[in-house]
C-alpha cells in the first residue's frame, strides 16, 4: 500500500503562487497515473491535474496555463506549482496514485 503525504499549502493573496508537494512512501516509478484533486467547501472533489509515468500531463480547464504538475521518481514526489492563484482555487488539495491511494490533503486558501 502506498502512503501519500501532501505539504506546501497555506494562505496566499490572489495573484500569488504556491508549490505543493506529495511524498510517497515507496517508489512511484511504475505507477502510471498520479494526480492532484481539490475540494472546495460545499463542493464535490474535482480533478486538477494528472501525470503519467511517461510525463504526459493533463489539466482541468480552470487551471490550465496557471498550474504545472511534475514528478520526480528518484525522490518519489509529485509536485504542483500553482501560479496566478485566484480565490476560487481555495480548497483542500490531495494527491492520489491510480485513484486508489490518497493523501490526507493540504489546505490552500487564496484571499481576494
Amino acid at each position: 500500500q502506498v502512503r501519500l503525504v501532501e505539504s506546501g499549502g497555506g494562505l496566499v493573496q490572489a495573484g500569488g503562487s504556491l508549490r505543493l508537494s506529495c511524498a510517497a512512501s515507496e517508489s512511484i516509478f511504475r505507477i502510471n497515473l498520479m494526480a492532484w484533486y481539490r475540494q472546495a467547501p460545499g463542493k464535490q472533489r474535482e480533478l486538477v491535474a494528472t501525470i503519467t509515468k511517461d510525463g504526459l500531463t493533463n489539466y482541468a480547464d480552470s487551471v490550465r496555463g496557471r498550474f504545472a504538475i511534475s514528478r520526480d521518481d528518484p525522490s518519489n514526489t509529485i509536485d504542483l506549482q500553482m501560479n496566478s492563484l485566484k480565490p476560487e482555487d481555495t480548497g483542500v488539495y490531495s494527491c492520489t496514485a491510480l485513484g486508489l491511494y490518497w493523501g490526507p490533503g493540504t489546505q490552500v486558501t487564496v484571499s481576494s
